[in-house]
């Protein structure tokens, strides 16, 4: 072979070798790629961004669901699809984190505290960055967001500028070394990417979380967030630890009831992929809380008891007999599955029976291992005193209590129904 050939030849193959080499790169890269969006995906779960982010009836993720805050307005979650005009297409890593962590957009928008970036901002940016990987496969939706509707002087966002100097964690959470790892796994899963103060701790004047009330429980889009502090009477101080994992990852715990309105979308879209490791974790971080006493405790009658009791003819009485016990039964047990038992059940502890009210008028959809658990909604047939007779006899009869429940109370909630 003469040189000249000899000389190709070398060429040829040291071509082939780059490109072998930048193959195998992208491959590799690629890899790490669907490796770091897999992961995401958990987290994106963890973090439960798909509830907030869709609304009724909508494409998941693309934004559109409307938060009303009393006194200051309504705020719409934006789209998080990778659509390039109206989501997060565009959004690079760095400005994706800015405003997961810290709340400030592109073009420097500062966003409302109902985004829980207060709370996202404990998380780690490695984990932000999975997150955005995952959305970022997502099927591309072109749906812009209502524009909010916010009063003065909420409207001025340069405020925020001062609220994040306030309120906003400087940085992620940083493991406590004299706490166990599931302790410090269950915090970073209740109180950052969970988020769960966010609804179950109630707020100042500026929509700040309270920290001498943390976990107390509060009110929340017409429901309300209970307390899950370690307090034993209005808390979950007397759950035992089985009882707090059902309930976390099915949203059902014997003895405790059913979840219902925002936390059985929690459950459905978010607790229930998470899994059994880190479902421990957060009940053993759960369980350090500080008790914080408040006025909602919840009254139980034994399933013995109302085995033993009479008939009752009252008008909540009869109408409960007629629609309610042939899922529900008369003593509370439920009829096929646990899901519709009632005993125990936090929402027949109040004596105003918001949840309870709110769960007949919007009606109950949990999804699973099981499958959906669906309690459908009372219509227009049943008058609003109907209801709130009804309200009244279960939380006398299965939650051992005086209710309140008015008729007024009743029409009020059906105002909030979103139109199916």
């Amino acid at each position: 072979m003469s040189r000249p050939s000899m000389v190709r030849l070398g060429r040829r193959a040291a071509g082939m070798a780059v490109l072998a080499g930048m193959v195998l790169t992208c491959v590799a890269a690629r890899a790490q790629d669907a490796d770091l969006a897999r992961r995401g995906a958990y987290l994106e779960q963890a973090a439960d961004c798909e509830v907030c982010h869709t609304k009724p009836g909508g494409i998941p993720f693309a934004g559109g669901r409307a938060f009303d805050l009393p006194g200051i307005g309504t705020i719409y979650a934006p789209n998080i699809t990778p659509d390039h005009e109206t989501g997060i297409g565009r959004y690079t890593d760095a400005q994706f984190d800015a405003a997961v962590r810290r709340g400030v957009a592109p073009g420097w928008r500062h966003l409302y505290p109902v985004m829980p970036y207060a709370s996202y901002a404990r998380m780690t940016e490695g984990d932000v960055r999975a997150i955005r990987a995952y959305l970022m496969t997502l099927r591309p939706v072109h749906a812009p967001a209502p524009a909010n509707q916010v009063r003065f002087p909420y409207n001025i966002r340069v405020a925020m500028i001062g609220w994040n100097l306030l309120y906003r964690p400087s940085g992620p959470l940083a493991d406590d070394p004299g706490r166990s790892a599931a302790w410090n796994r269950g915090r970073y899963l209740v109180d950052a990417a969970g988020h769960c103060g966010e609804c179950h701790s109630p707020r100042n004047m500026l929509q700040a979380l309270s920290v001498t009330k943390s976990y107390a429980g509060a009110p929340i889009d017409g429901w309300l967030a209970y307390n899950i502090s370690s307090d034993v009477d209005s808390g979950i101080g007397a759950w035992s630890d089985p009882q707090l994992a059902a309930y976390l990852s099915t949203g059902h715990a014997d003895g405790r009831g059913t979840a219902v309105g925002p936390m059985a979308e929690v459950v459905s879209h978010s607790l229930r992929y998470l899994t059994p490791e880190d479902i421990a974790a957060m009940v053993t971080y759960l369980r350090s809380l500080p008790a914080r006493r408040s006025d909602e405790t919840v009254g139980v009658v034994s399933p013995e008891t109302l085995a033993q009791a009479g008939p009752n003819h009252s008008n909540g009485g009869r109408l409960f007999a007629g629609a309610c016990a042939g899922c529900h039964l008369t003593d509370g047990h439920g009829r096929q599955v646990d899901f519709a038992a009632l005993w125990g059940a936090r929402s027949l502890g109040e004596i105003d029976g918001r949840n309870l009210v709110r769960t007949m008028v919007e009606g109950v959809t949990l999804q699973s291992a099981h499958g959906a658990m669906i309690m459908p909604a009372f219509g227009p047939e049943y008058r609003n005193q109907d209801l709130a007779d009804i309200a009244n006899y279960a939380i006398g009869h299965f939650g051992n209590r005086v209710g309140h429940v008015t008729a007024e109370d009743v029409a009020a909630a059906r105002a909030t129904v979103p139109p199916s």
